[in-house]
């Protein structure tokens, strides 16, 4: 645009520049610009006076150009400007956020996955970052290289590298970690529509997880207000990198807040504002009202919206003709100018929306008031409703979705771990999002990994963490892409980005490396490339035509029907407390291929493909055959620590059993036992629960529940089959009691030294329970049954150590006792092994929600090892466990991320016995290798991107096939 151009008062689009222009008069300095715009415009303002004046009849009095003419004339043009990146962005050689004396970093020998040919496009070769952008990409000759005399070289090995993750949905610094009353800071509960909040102005740059995300390969995150609102405010996006400010606002990424007019000219280009949305049960929960009151306040503020919109429309059509009788004051409201950009196409809505209702709902409202949605987040039935965002004003939204984390309330109870591949077949941008903290952004790109498991392919998984969300965002022009002019935001993995526990060796922010001392261990060879996954077209189709709830129970095999799996290439037992590799094939011979009958729901024989085993089957026998194409069969896993089998819709509360009454703070009818009450998690099981279902289908055969409670005492845990109809079937109940769970846990009131008070009581004897508690408690203090204390904080485990040897001091005898939780175990790791103390740790991979949770033991990159490596070396007996009932279905991934983190000290066997053996031997659950249940995979073991395609039961006798 020329200095004239840039000046002129318009309300249409302005004309594209010359292309002599371009290389000459918008290069003039900018003081120059300034002294000739405040010219001309004086000019122009007495130019329209007099116009006006002498175009008039002289009976008419002179008409009053206002004093502030010229501003209002500048808001006129500003409201045509469209938004996107300034003009010759990638010609560029530093970037804004470039810090002086960073040196160059120049990459070589890699597999650079560009983003490029959508998502597609893979060179080998070099990659040059210099001035904050990259600058090269390729193969580069030395003698380009000569002028970097204080060049930082890397060899990658051939190791894969990316732009970095990209985060579209993120609470980081506005709920940040660990959870505080003084810093939450997410949601403002002062009305339902509120789009003049910014999420800026509540950013805290404290927040310990900005460092943990980064070192997951997040560099740039959307950081959005909370969902409790209809309009919840305006968005920020950020890198993640701490800068020498250590200011909110150094942090953003185009600040579009931005007022120094030498770093940011909206007359030039405009840089794009978000804004959340949210419909559906937050809202109308926050504020008692129904989808109809929450679709009423949508429309209620658009109309407020578009009448000021009109309003400026129609005063700018006359002020720029000079017609300034009667305009009065340019039109415009402080609380009401961002949704009236939102009309104007210049902010991108981010809509959390679930149901179908919902999301048709607000499709006709982009139509009504003609507005565009970014992106629909959350967005649990989309896939069922592909057309419906086609509808949508504009554009059709992107879809950003969980992998599997769904069923947690109503509105998420269809969700479907196929709708990232469904939403894509239906040509639609899928966006993986983390939602942060209710996922930890740290691992963004884990449900890449599952979505690209469960069906989207690999170039459209990657790009729904980086090019995708960047796209969506509108800052595809400089992030989320390997490209030269591009922020020098990349990741060198220690694998393929695609390969389960894919882990940064190194993470670079504006070409800043942000990992002083990046901890790694060495990959096999196969997860250097993206892994082969199964096909689950035929789940897919099933889950569209049953609405999103497909059946999710097993064809069973008849008692009378041999069972026979072939091309097994290994096969894992259980061995008394341990696991061992029973068979393994020779993959160069395929007469050695595994063959595994089985008869009755019992393994009869196992052996090679000439073996007895193999021609044990007689002609006249009734037999199906199952190909696993080098599967293996392996021991059930078994799940603790989650509601799993006591709920449906965690939300709902007649969909789930409930919460127990706690002695230690609440008086117990007398009808229940009074202070002798002790619940039994068997009483309130529930059968056929779909995550029950979904994690028999994923290899977890077992649920151990316990009661649950808010308080001190939970009750006595259940262990129960996954995959069983009913209570009453044979098998169902594996084992009606096991240990005795309480909690320790800071709540204010009652203290945890109260609550260590109440547990001596117990085990010394001096407590006045009655009834079964008392009972119960006998069997703990002989040592006959486990107890089992939910804690955190290092120091309320040291606690509960030092009680159990003064119980056994007092008892002369040992006590089992088991920790789950545990995420400071790792502190105490050598005092809990000599006191012979076992730990659930439970989640595998740790984040510091809260403040007694705050000290994790983080895992590669940020240390060598992680917490359950820390705690076998010192031979604690560890076993693994999750918190939500979602989760347990991902437990054969989780065990086999922390194998791989062990840097194999944790074999495979040693793996799967994290999550079945060692489970099992802490919560007082007793099953013999002749009742474990064995799970068949086909085209590898358990401890991958693997289809489970069975589940031999022998306590149940059967063999279920999916």
């Amino acid at each position: 645009m020329s200095v004239q151009e840039a000046k002129l008062p318009f309300y249409a689009p302005p004309p594209a520049a010359p292309a002599a222009a371009r290389g000459g008069v918008h290069t003039l300095r900018r003081p120059l610009r300034v002294v000739l715009a405040a010219v001309l415009s004086l000019t122009l303002v007495h130019y329209l006076g007099l116009v006006a004046h002498l175009s008039g009849n002289a009976s008419r009095p002179t008409l009053a150009v206002p004093l502030r003419a010229q501003e209002y004339l500048d808001k006129c043009q500003l409201l045509a400007v469209k938004p996107g990146p300034p003009p010759h962005f990638h010609t560029r050689t530093h970037s804004d956020r470039f810090v002086p004396g960073s040196p160059p970093t120049l990459i070589t020998n890699a597999s650079i996955w560009t983003g490029r040919d959508n998502g597609r496009e893979v060179i080998h070769g070099d990659l040059l970052l210099l001035g904050g952008i990259i600058r090269r990409v390729g193969h580069l000759h030395h003698s380009a290289l000569d002028a970097f005399g204080d060049l930082k070289r890397i060899d990658a090995k051939g190791r894969w590298v990316s732009s970095g993750i990209v985060d579209l949905h993120s609470h980081l610094g506005v709920d940040p970690s660990p959870e505080l009353d003084g810093t939450s800071d997410g949601n403002s509960l002062k009305g339902p529509i509120q789009p003049w909040l910014r999420a800026l102005d509540a950013f805290n740059t404290h927040d310990e997880s900005l460092a943990t995300s980064i070192a997951g390969g997040v560099t740039t995150s959307l950081i959005l207000p909370g969902s409790a609102n209809a309009i919840g405010g305006q968005g920020v996006i950020i890198k993640l990198r701490r800068t020498a400010g250590r200011s909110p606002t150094s942090m953003l990424l185009e600040s579009p807040y931005e007022t120094n007019r030498t770093l940011y000219d909206p007359a030039v280009s405009f840089r794009y504002r978000q804004m959340k949305h949210a419909c559906g049960e937050n809202p109308d929960g926050i504020y008692g009202f129904t989808r109809m009151d929450t679709t009423w306040a949508f429309r209620s503020a658009y109309e407020k919206a578009r009448q000021i919109k009109h309003a400026q429309d129609e005063f700018c059509s006359k002020a720029v003709q000079g017609e300034w009788a009667g305009l009065g004051e340019f039109p415009e409201d402080l609380q009401w100018e961002a949704l009236v950009d939102v009309l104007r196409g210049r902010v991108k809505v981010h809509n959390h929306c679930y149901e179908t209702v919902d999301l048709d709902d607000m499709v006709r409202l982009t139509n009504e008031f003609k507005f565009s949605i970014a992106a629909f987040h959350h967005a649990h039935e989309t896939y069922l409703v592909p057309e419906t965002l086609k509808a949508a004003y504009g554009h059709p939204p992107a879809v950003a979705l969980f992998a599997t984390n769904a069923r947690y309330k109503r509105e998420a109870f269809r969700g479907s771990e196929f709708a990232p591949k469904i939403l894509a077949d239906n040509g639609l941008q899928v966006v993986m999002k983390s939602d942060h903290s209710v996922l930890d952004s740290r691992f963004l790109l884990y449900e890449a990994q599952q979505a690209h498991y469960y069906g989207l392919p690999p170039n459209l998984a990657l790009a729904a963490v980086t090019s995708t969300p960047a796209r969506i965002m509108g800052q595809d022009h400089r992030i989320g892409y390997v490209s030269e002019g591009y922020d020098a935001d990349v990741v060198l993995w220690d694998s393929h980005p695609l390969a389960l526990g894919a882990t940064p060796a190194q993470v670079w922010i504006d070409g800043i490396a942000q990992i002083a001392t990046p901890y790694a261990h060495t990959k096999p060879a196969a997860f250097q490339v993206a892994p082969k996954t199964p096909n689950f077209d035929a789940e897919a189709k099933e889950t569209l035509e049953h609405d999103g709830l497909p059946p999710l129970e097993p064809k069973r095999s008849r008692a009378d029907v041999v069972v026979v799996f072939t091309n097994v290439g290994s096969v894992y037992l259980r061995e008394g407390q341990s696991v061992r590799e029973a068979f393994v094939a020779d993959a160069a011979d395929a007469l050695h291929a595994g063959v595994v009958v089985v008869r009755g729901g019992k393994v009869d024989c196992i052996g090679s493909a000439t073996s007895a085993c193999a021609t044990s089957v007689h002609g006249d026998e009734d037999a199906e055959f199952v190909d696993l194409e080098g599967g293996a069969l392996s021991p059930g896993l078994v799940t603790v620590g989650s509601p799993l089998g006591l709920e449906e819709i965690t939300a709902e509360e007649s969909t789930i059993d409930g919460y127990v009454l706690d002695p230690l703070t609440q008086v117990v009818p007398e009808i229940a036992g009074g202070d002798g009450l002790l619940v039994r998690a068997a009483d309130g099981l529930q059968f056929g629960t779909r995550d029950a279902l979904l994690a028999y289908r994923s290899g977890v055969t077992t649920g151990i529940v316990a009661p649950q409670s808010s308080g001190f005492l939970a009750g006595l845990n259940a262990a129960f089959s996954t995959g069983a109809r009913h209570k009453l079937e044979p098998g169902a109940l594996v084992q009606e009691v096991g240990g005795l769970h309480v909690a320790i846990h800071p709540v204010g009131t009652p203290s945890v030294s109260t609550q260590i008070a109440a547990l001596r009581r117990l085990l010394l004897g001096g407590a006045s329970a009655t009834g079964e508690l008392k009972r119960f408690v006998a069997n703990v203090q002989r040592g006959d049954a486990p107890l089992v204390v939910s804690v955190e904080s290092a120091d309320a485990i040291a606690s509960v150590v030092a009680l159990k040897a003064e119980a056994e001091a007092h008892l002369h005898r040992a006590i089992r006792v088991t920790l789950v939780g545990a995420t400071e175990a790792h502190l105490l790791a050598r005092e809990l092994g000599h006191a012979a103390v076992g730990v659930v740790v439970s989640q595998t991979r740790p984040f510091p929600t809260y403040w007694e949770k705050r000290r994790i033991l983080a895992g590669p990159p940020l240390s060598e090892t992680n917490a359950i490596s820390t705690l076998l070396a010192h031979n604690v007996t560890v076993a693994v466990g999750v918190v939500e009932a979602w989760m347990a279905r991902n437990t054969r991934l989780d065990i086999a991320w922390a194998a791989l983190e062990s840097g194999g000290e944790i074999t495979k066997a040693d793996a799967l016995a994290l999550a079945s053996v060692n489970v099992e031997q802490l919560l007082g659950i007793a099953t013999d290798g002749l009742q474990a249940d064995l799970v068949a995979t086909r085209g590898g073991d358990l401890l991958g991107f693997n289809k489970v395609v069975g589940v031999v039961s022998p306590r149940r006798g059967v063999v279920d096939l999916f």
